[in-house]
């Protein structure tokens, strides 16, 4: 989790994420082929195509609630009675009515005649029914759509992959669905969608675990669900912990959201509201929590409309000749800070303008920090956001911080911790998130859940080592398997005098090539497997809790960490050298005596298998070291498990150097540069062998080629 390209080519790789980029994708350009079919514009099609998401998420939710109702009906854990639609809601999912269940719309979809529309619609209606706060709420316009494109979208959302979704993996798509549809710019310009590694990041250091929760710029609800998440993670039931507020300008982002909520099984009250002019909860100072990501940079509100309003106790930022706030940045700050009780923490997404800007801003900015409140600050790049590709930064407000860090704020400059998803879009991963995290837990003075993190990662270290030799064993014996066929038919050719000695001479010294690869790769595999373990033996039991020992941990399984690296470079090689004897081996068989004995199809695909099963040993070893990586990037900037100032990522300044510093909230004006790393992954030699093997391999494909032109002219007559 360092900066730059070394932070976003190693990410944590998890089963239920598995080509989660690739189905995203598929399902969206399957859902939009379906639409440019169909004479609808997007803002025709995307509530009605949300609204199948919907189904389909809420049948996921609804089919795994009634299997943990069952369970705990078996175990005893709840009485055997009647099922209740209480039940469903207190494990977070929506009580379906049969009528309102995908399989059931399906299986009736198949009978001919029906109305396919119709029974999407009282699906709709009947889930309205069952839970009041969708009232009214859920799309039920499917008359728009043609028989046969409606079928095919719902079928879309009927494979058994999608069926089997998860509700995190299934969220996901939501989200994806969301984003695409922000990019289009379908609904108010994109602005109610907030991508969930920005919402958990506020979440993680407001914590956001009990009491009054508002979003006065809600969108979509992402920040309610992230709310619920982390509540639920916490040990605790959101709907006797929170209560979740809104305000929302736009009626349809409105029925997002409630979608939004009731499928994740959550209520909300969300007011059909322009925060700048209406506070229709009447919450100024009652908010436990404040959460939003409000639109940037508006100059457009009317001065006359908002004078005197409580919320603005700073004032208001700057006024032009037309009596309208110049920029309404500092509309929503002063908002999101008069919200708070006196115990209440904010989070917010914000300009990365705002936090440095002048005039009556400055003024506002620094009326707002001399009441010791500003509490964390953190950067984050550009490319975080699908329909701004600016930079922005997250701020955050404690008003209950401890007298000893009143005049303290935490600038935290996360720019150079990312990772890349596409050319055009950032995220965190979820250790990316964690170990920020960290370093707000160290400003905290919670150097426990430091160490508890540190622990868990240590802990997964010994995990994912266990796992390496099993699937190094399946790929080995794939590859014995190849270098049998590879000796037989070694023995065979030495025997054939039609086989020109050019071909015999390729094909032979390609299969001393990874005879003498394999030799190495075993050696080094067993030492390696040997150690990890003996590492996993000693550290099976529990990881350390303690800073000293944790680091000891980490220096005993450091040796393993270049022994996993030289392994993966033999593991691709000999892969490499095995797919060569096969394209060599393969235009042998047309010679009877080979053909005898040799079977270039089955030999393919084995190679095939035996990719596949490189590309699992890879990800696994990749897998164990990058949690050895999450641990390195934590002990290596706070080697004591204290917060410290760590150039060009962190540091804890007082107000003196803020007032110096002319009230700026930059990060980056305080954290100064960080130097600069090297990519330890990268290997010139092995690079250059890499090399060497693909021109190899494209002097034969060229030679190959030109053969093949050489006998068509001739059957040409050329």
């Amino acid at each position: 989790m360092a900066n730059s390209k070394q932070s976003t080519s190693h990410v944590a790789p998890t089963d239920a994420f598995k080509d989660i980029e690739k189905l995203e994708k598929d399902l969206w350009e399957a859902a939009d082929n379906l639409r440019a079919n169909s004479k609808l514009t997007s803002s025709d099609y995307f509530m009605p195509v949300l609204g199948v998401i919907f189904l389909r998420h809420a049948a996921n939710r609804f089919e795994t609630a009634k299997q943990q109702i069952e369970a705990d009906q078996t175990s005893g854990k709840m009485p055997k009675r009647k099922v209740l639609p209480a039940d469903f809601i207190a494990r977070r999912s929506l009580y379906l009515p049969a009528s309102a269940r995908f399989d059931w719309i399906m299986e009736q979809a198949a009978v001919s005649g029906v109305d396919l529309s119709k029974l999407v619609t009282d699906a709709m209606t009947a889930i309205e029914k069952e839970f009041e706060p969708l009232l009214g709420v859920l799309p039920k316009d499917y008359g728009i759509f043609e028989t046969k494109v409606l079928e095919d979208l719902m079928r879309l959302f009927n494979s058994e992959r999608i069926k089997q979704a998860n509700g995190d993996v299934f969220g996901r798509i939501y989200e994806y669905f969301l984003a695409k549809f922000s990019i289009q710019k379908a609904h108010d310009n994109g602005e109610f969608f907030t991508p969930s590694s920005i919402v958990q990041m506020i979440v993680n250091v407001i914590e956001p675990d009990h009491g009054t929760v508002f979003d006065p710029a809600c969108g979509s609800g992402g920040m309610f669900v992230q709310s619920s998440h982390f509540i639920e993670h916490e040990g605790g039931d959101t709907a006797k912990k929170a209560v979740f507020y809104g305000q929302e300008k736009n009626p349809d982002t409105i029925r997002i959201a409630q979608m939004n909520l009731a499928v994740h099984g959550l209520e909300g009250k969300i007011a059909d509201a322009i925060t700048y002019y209406q506070d229709e909860h009447t919450l100024v100072g009652k908010c436990d929590f404040v959460m939003a990501n409000p639109p940037f940079n508006v100059d457009l509100v009317d001065a006359e409309r908002i004078k005197g309003d409580p919320r603005l106790p700073f004032g208001l930022p700057g006024v032009n000749k037309n009596k309208k706030v110049s920029n309404g940045n500092y509309l929503w700050i002063s908002y999101f800070w008069s919200y708070l009780s006196k115990k209440g923490r904010a989070g917010f997404v914000m300009s990365s303008q705002s936090s440095s800007a002048g005039h009556g801003e400055r003024d506002v900015r620094k009326k707002i920090i001399e009441t010791g409140d500003v509490d964390v600050m953190i950067s984050i790049r550009q490319n975080f956001f699908y329909t701004r590709s600016v930079p922005c930064e997250l701020w955050h407000f404690d008003r209950a911080k401890p007298a000893e860090r009143k005049d303290k704020v935490l600038m935290l400059d996360a720019r150079n911790v990312y990772r890349t998803v596409t050319r055009k879009i950032n995220d965190f991963s979820p250790e990316q998130m964690q170990n920020l995290s960290a370093i707000v837990w160290l400003y905290r003075e919670q150097q426990s859940r430091f160490l508890d993190l540190v622990k868990h990662y240590l802990s997964r270290i010994v995990q994912e080592s266990k796992a390496i030799e099993p699937v190094l064993r399946r790929f080995e014996v794939t590859l014995a398997d190849i270098q049998d066929r590879a000796a037989v038919l070694e023995t065979t050719i030495a025997k054939q005098k039609e086989i020109e000695s050019r071909q015999r001479q390729s094909l032979e010294y390609a299969i001393a090539e990874l005879n003498e690869a394999a030799g190495p790769y075993r050696d080094d595999r067993k030492a390696l497997v040997s150690n990890l373990t003996s590492f996993c033996k000693k550290y099976n039991d529990a990881s350390p809790s303690d800073n000293e020992e944790q680091h000891t941990t980490r220096k005993a399984f450091e040796a393993n960490v270049e022994a996993i690296r030289g392994l993966i470079k033999q593991i691709d090689l000999l892969y490499k050298y095995s797919a060569r004897v096969a394209d060599l081996g393969a235009p042998l068989a047309s010679v009877e005596a080979i053909a005898a004995i040799y079977d270039r199809r089955a030999t393919g695909r084995l190679v095939k298998q035996l990719d596949e099963e490189r590309r699992v040993s890879v990800e696994q070893l990749k897998r164990t070291v990058y949690f050895y990586r999450q641990v390195a990037w934590l002990q290596d900037r706070f080697p004591a498990a204290k917060l410290v100032a760590v150039p060009g990522l962190v540091k804890l300044v007082d107000l003196k150097a803020i007032e110096a510093a002319h009230w700026s909230l930059t990060p980056g004006s305080y954290v100064d540069v960080a130097p600069a790393e090297v990519d330890d992954d990268f290997d010139f030699e092995q690079t250059l062998r890499d090399i060497h093997i693909e021109l190899d391999d494209l002097d034969k494909e060229a030679i190959s080629l030109a053969e093949t032109i050489r006998r068509n002219f001739e059957e040409l007559g050329a």
